[in-house]
């Protein structure tokens, strides 16, 4: 049955069987916890405290007693109202207890005989409360000899009665207390073979499931051991036969399959080493013949990597003279430009000229009308001063004086206009020829503009070629570089396939080791 069940199931029902067996100590051990607690609770709240209530309850009256007989004994006043106050305290403490000892014997669990001991006590009380009373009275009323005779005729007698009585409810008490101890002790002898027992019976079961369940583990896992060391001696000869569908049944399953396959594929490994063997050698002498070439590739993409760096150089060169002539032809468009902006100025200082020759002829022609005017006022000064005769000659002299300073600024202000009107006139000349040489400058500044533009985009043209050209190179030296590795991969790969040769020739050997069944 041990061979169907899985080891999880095994271990689980095995653990599972010793869980309930601790579950029912357990269950056992707290069930008699709680007897022994119920047992001690109902001693210390039944027993024990009517116990304690009844002692309290004598010592009440022995200490009542003891007051009342001090009372007829004593001799001073002090002393006497001492006593007096001992008895009254004593009585209130006899009741007190007294009421007490009926509630807790009023409890169900206490006994009849100690309900019908509590209630004789009570029936004494209640007759000897009476005769303490009158005992105390005729005391303070000075019949001291009447108050000893009571004492001696009733006191005496009632007090003999509850002592007795008390005595015996304590002895019940004592007797219930021993009942109890034997009780307890049954009872702990009881749960302890209980315990004991199922502890016993835990360790059995235990012991014997420890050793079912190794001998259902442990005889397959032997099985396995020796197809393992079998299978490391080279042995695949070994079959097994399993029954069962636990684990240990599905390993010796898992290492039958495995001693197949491995049967099978060392037949196949026989098989296919000599032709490893063969396509090796094969392989070997193909990467030989491919080492040359590529060695020979190699050579030929150095040449070519040697080519396009003079190429390169020389399209550098190139780049850097373009970039030179641009820069050059940038000097000459900033020279005519500032040429232009000279011309400019000079046609500006051209115009600025004629508007000052215009405005000196507009001058002339004012001082050539006011030597004209003069003119005529000399002319009429002469005529006036000839008029005058002898008086007037020295007028006519000044006069004739002043008609010659007139004609002489007249004839001075035409040479001036005749020279202001020639000035005007090549200065016009002037400032035409500055307005063409002014476009002609342009037109050199654009076509200097054009040029330097045309240069830049050669500059630039040169530069994209020189990296294009660049790229090609490093393109061709990584190729070079590839090819190199690819000739050292020839060899390695030469070198792998003469190692392929002899592990073929090992395994070979290696194969003739394992000995397998003749199919």
């Amino acid at each position: 049955m041990l061979h169907n069940l899985s080891v999880k199931s095994k271990l689980a029902y095995a653990f599972s069987v010793l869980t309930v067996m601790v579950v029912c100590i357990s269950i056992n051990s707290i069930y008699a916890l709680n007897q022994s607690r119920q047992a001690f609770e109902s001693y210390l709240e039944g027993v024990n405290a009517r116990a304690n209530v009844a002692a309290q309850l004598r010592a009440a009256v022995d200490r009542r007693a003891i007051a009342a007989r001090n009372i007829v004994l004593v001799t001073t006043a002090s002393d006497l109202a001492l006593e007096k106050t001992d008895v009254v305290a004593a009585h209130s403490d006899v009741q007190a207890h007294l009421t007490e000892l009926k509630r807790l014997v009023a409890r169900p669990d206490a006994l009849d005989q100690a309900r019908a001991l509590v209630g004789r006590i009570d029936k004494i009380e209640q007759a000897y409360a009476p005769v303490a009373t009158a005992i105390l009275e005729l005391e303070n009323a000075g019949r001291r000899d009447a108050a000893i005779a009571k004492m001696n005729a009733e006191c005496r007698p009632l007090l003999a009665k509850l002592t007795h009585a008390t005595d015996e409810y304590a002895a019940l008490t004592r007797q219930k207390e021993a009942e109890i101890a034997a009780d307890y002790d049954q009872q702990y002898v009881l749960t302890r073979n209980i315990q004991l027992g199922v502890c016993l019976a835990a360790i059995l079961l235990a012991i014997g499931a420890a050793a079912a369940i190794t001998r259902s583990i442990v005889e397959p896992l032997k099985r396995a051991v020796q197809t393992a060391n079998a299978v490391a001696q080279g042995d695949l000869r070994t079959t097994l036969h399993v029954s069962g569908r636990d684990e240990t049944a599905s390993l010796l399953r898992a290492l039958q399959q495995m001693n197949d396959r491995l049967t099978a594929t060392i037949g196949q490994v026989r098989e296919s080493s000599t032709a490893v063997e063969c396509a090796a050698r094969e392989i070997a002498t193909g990467n030989t013949d491919l080492s040359q070439r590529t060695e020979e590739q190699a050579a030929s993409l150095e040449e070519t990597a040697a080519s396009m760096e003079q190429l390169n150089s020389a399209v550098k060169s190139n780049s850097e003279s373009a970039s030179h002539a641009a820069s050059l032809a940038g000097n000459a468009f900033d020279i005519a430009r500032r040429g232009n902006a000279v011309v400019g100025r000079v046609v500006e200082t051209m115009n600025g000229i004629s508007d000052s020759s215009t405005e000196i002829a507009n001058i002339t022609a004012i001082i050539e009308g006011i030597a004209f005017q003069t003119n005529i006022l000399a002319l009429n000064a002469a005529v006036e001063a000839a008029r005058a005769g002898e008086q007037g000659r020295g007028f006519a002299v000044v006069a004739s004086e002043v008609r010659t300073l007139a004609q002489r600024s007249s004839s001075a202000a035409k040479d001036i206009k005749i020279l202001i009107e020639n000035s005007v006139q090549k200065v016009q000349d002037g400032a035409l020829l500055a307005s063409d040489a002014g476009r002609t400058m342009a037109e050199v500044t654009a076509a200097v503009t054009k040029v330097t533009d045309i240069m830049q985009e050669i500059a630039a043209a040169s530069g994209e070629q020189s990296r294009g050209i660049e790229q090609v190179n490093q393109a061709i030296v990584q190729m070079d570089q590839v090819t190199q590795q690819n000739a050292a991969l020839v060899e390695e790969a030469a070198a792998a396939a003469q190692a392929l040769h002899d592990q073929g020739i090992h395994l070979t050997a290696a194969v003739a080791f394992f000995s397998i069944s003749d199919a």
